[in-house]
C-alpha cells in the first residue's frame, strides 16, 4: 500500500513503480519500510525515488522456487537476463535487516545462497549462469563455457560476494541451514581457486579471450593475461565492471578477499567446526593482507601514500579507481580498513580528483566513472558509495543533490549518466544500483534525517 504521504506530495510525479499483482515478490517488511521513509523524507521527489528503487530487486529481478526441498532463488541484473555472483549479492544486500520481520524475506535471501552454492560448484571461474542450461551470446568466447554460464569471466570479487552474504545472513539470523555440505564444498573450491589463481608456480587453469571490437572485453597473454610476479595476492582477469585488467593483482578485489576469508573462517569454526580448513582461510587472508602492504601502497607526490588499483609484483602499478564495487573509494564500506585510515583518506581524495584518470566534472555532477561505458560518463554508483563512505553531511548532501538530479525523470538509478546531461544515460533498468540508492537514504535518515529535509 502507498502512504498517505506519498499519494499528497507525489502527485506531480509519473507512477513508474509496477503494480503490486505483477511484482515478482512482495515483502511485508519492505513495504513498511518503504511507508516510514516516504513520510520521513521531506523532499517528495527524493520520496517518490525511494519508493520506486528501494524496492526494485524484489519487484522485478528475483524468481523463488523450491529445489530438492531447499528455496532457490534466481536474480537477474536488470536488463539483462542472467545472474552475476556480485549483482545478486548486492541486490539483496539491503533487505537483510528486514528478515527477522519477514520469514519469505528471509527465506527468498536463503535461496540467493542456496542458488550461489549451486553456481560456484557449477564453474568456481563464471561471473554470469543463465537460468538453466539455455546458453547465450558468449558461447564461442575461448574459455571453458557451458551452456549454465551466461558469461566466463574471472573476477576475484564475484566469489568473495557469495561468501559475504552468506556471513550476514548467518550473523542476523542465526540460521545454519543453507550450511550444509554443498556449501562447504562450494566454500573449500572457493578457496582453491584463489589458491590456484596465487599461481605461484603455474598460470593455473583459467585462460579468456573473445572476438571482439573492445579491447577491455578480452585478456591479453593468449588469455592469461599480462605477465604477473606471484606476490601472495589472487590474480583477477577482470575487474567488477567485467573489464579486463591491465595488471593482474586488483587491489581493491584482493582487499575484499582479505575481508571475506576472515568471515569464512569464523563460519566454518562457528558451523562446521572444521579447523583445519578454518585455518587455512585464516593464513590465506593473512597471506594476501601482508601482499597489499607490501605490494600495493605507494608514494604519490601529491597525495602521499595511496593505493594502487592494480599492480603486477614487477614494481608497475595503476594509478586509477574505477566505479564498481569493490573500488578503492568502497574498502571501508567492505569492511577492510576503517574511513579514518590515513592511507585510505589520501587514497580517497585522490580517487575523487581529476588525478584520477576515470573521475569526471561536468555542468551536471561529479563523480567516478570507468573505461567500461567510456569518457564523461558517471556512475550514480559510485556517488552513492562517496556518501556511503563520507564523515561529511556537506558531503553527503551534495552527493544527494547529484543523484536525484541525475535520474532524468525516470524515477530510477541508472548505470551511467553523461556529467553535462542526465538525460544521456545508459541502462535504464540497474537493479543494483536502485536498490543501493536506497540504502543509501536509509542511512542518511538514520544519521543525518535532517538532510532529507529538503534537497536543491
Amino acid at each position: 500500500m502507498l502512504s498517505i504521504f506519498f499519494q499528497i506530495h507525489a502527485l506531480s510525479f509519473p507512477k513508474v513503480r509496477i503494480d503490486e499483482a505483477k511484482c515478482n515478490f512482495v515483502s511485508p517488511a519492505i513495504e513498511r519500510e518503504i511507508t516510514q521513509m516516504q513520510e520521513t523524507i521531506k523532499d517528495p521527489e527524493l520520496a517518490w525515488m525511494f519508493g520506486n528503487c528501494f524496492p526494485n530487486t524484489l519487484d522485478r529481478t528475483v524468481n523463488f522456487s523450491m529445489k530438492d526441498g531447499k528455496p532457490n532463488t534466481f536474480v537477474i541484473t536488470g536488463d539483462i537476463y542472467a545472474m552475476w555472483l556480485r549483482d545478486s549479492s548486492a541486490q539483496v544486500w539491503p533487505y537483510m535487516p528486514y528478515m527477522k520481520q519477514d520469514p519469505k524475506l528471509q527465506q527468498l535471501i536463503a535461496g540467493v545462497i542456496n542458488r550461489q552454492v549451486e553456481s560456484v560448484l557449477i564453474d568456481p571461474y563464471a561471473n554470469a549462469f543463465n537460468f538453466g542450461k539455455e546458453g547465450g551470446d558468449f558461447m564461442s568466447d575461448n574459455t571453458k563455457m557451458r551452456p549454465e554460464l551466461h558469461e566466463r569471466k574471472w573476477e576475484v570479487d564475484g566469489l568473495c560476494y557469495v561468501i559475504r552474504l552468506g556471513y550476514h545472513y548467518w550473523k542476523l539470523t542465526g540460521d545454519n541451514s543453507c550450511f550444509d555440505t554443498q556449501w562447504l564444498d562450494a566454500m573449500k573450491l572457493i578457496v582453491k581457486t584463489f589458491k590456484e589463481q596465487q599461481r605461484k608456480t603455474s598460470q593455473g587453469p583459467y585462460s579468456f579471450m573473445r572476438k571482439t571490437e573492445k579491447a577491455s572485453d578480452t585478456q591479453f597473454g593468449n588469455g592469461f593475461g599480462n605477465p604477473i610476479r606471484p606476490t601472495g595476492m589472487i590474480y583477477s582477469a577482470f575487474r567488477p565492471s567485467d573489464d579486463a585488467t591491465t595488471y593482474g593483482f586488483l587491489v581493491p578485489s584482493n582487499a575484499f578477499a582479505v575481508v571475506s576469508l576472515r568471515q569464512l573462517s569464523e563460519m566454518v569454526k562457528g558451523i562446521t567446526h572444521d579447523v583445519t580448513f578454518a585455518n587455512e582461510c585464516t593464513a590465506l587472508a593473512g597471506e594476501v593482507d601482508s601482499a597489499i602492504k607490501k605490494y600495493a601502497i605507494v608514494n604519490n607526490p601529491k597525495y602521499g601514500k595511496i593505493y594502487a588499483f592494480e599492480v603486477d609484483g614487477y614494481g608497475n602499478y595503476l594509478m586509477m579507481d574505477d566505479a564498481n564495487v569493490p573500488s578503492l573509494l568502497s574498502l571501508p564500506y567492505l569492511g577492510y580498513v576503517s574511513e579514518n585510515n590515513p592511507i585510505y583518506e589520501n587514497t580517497r581524495k585522490f580517487a575523487l580528483s581529476e588525478d584520477n584518470p576515470y573521475f569526471y566534472k561536468g555542468k551536471a555532477a561529479e563523480g567516478i566513472g570507468g573505461p567500461h561505458v567510456g569518457p564523461d560518463m558517471i556512475w550514480p554508483m559510485a556517488i552513492i558509495m562517496r556518501a556511503l563512505t563520507s564523515k561529511d553531511p556537506t558531503e553527503i548532501a551534495f552527493c544527494l543533490k547529484m543523484l536525484k538530479n541525475s535520474q532524468a525523470g525516470t524515477g530510477f538509478m541508472h548505470e551511467t549518466f553523461n556529467k553535462n546531461d542526465p538525460s544521456n544515460y545508459t541502462r535504464s533498468w540497474f537493479a543494483w544500483a536502485n536498490t543501493l540508492f536506497g540504502e543509501l537514504l536509509i542511512k542518511v535518515e538514520r544519521e543525518h534525517p535532517e538532510l532529507l529535509s529538503k534537497v536543491d
